[in-house]
């Protein structure tokens, strides 16, 4: 049995937004195929794929999160996670996210409110 050589992951590699553009410009052209495109450039299909369907977001071509919305919700996400551990490592009490004061055995808060009529 001959043993399978595996290929080396690639070193991810940075593109500048002028060879993305072009890139695209040619994919949109249609004298070449996404798949041909790909591979004059030495870039994997599904990259080529991706980066016109996100130009086409950006442009408002298709539905979808635009370049700067997907920027803004990864800046806000490493946020949460700066916060959460400041949070952690302040020495306060952790809460459960299933359990939380006031909550009951079925997560339904079992604080109690009365209900006043209209004053007279």
């Amino acid at each position: 049995m001959e043993s399978m050589a595996k290929k080396k992951p690639r070193a991810r590699r940075s593109f500048t937004p002028e060879f993305k553009a072009e890139i695209v410009e040619l994919c949109r052209r249609g004298d070449r195929s996404v798949g041909q495109v790909a591979k004059d450039f030495d870039l994997t299909e599904t990259a080529v794929r991706l980066r016109v369907a996100q130009t086409e977001t950006d442009a408002g071509e298709r539905e979808g999160p635009t370049s700067s919305e997907r920027a803004e919700l990864a800046a806000l996400r490493r946020e949460n996670r700066r916060l959460r551990r400041t949070s952690r490592s302040s020495g306060g009490p952790r809460l459960s996210p299933r359990r939380r004061p006031g909550d009951g055995a079925q997560g339904v808060s079992i604080t109690a409110t009365r209900v006043v009529g209209p004053s007279d």
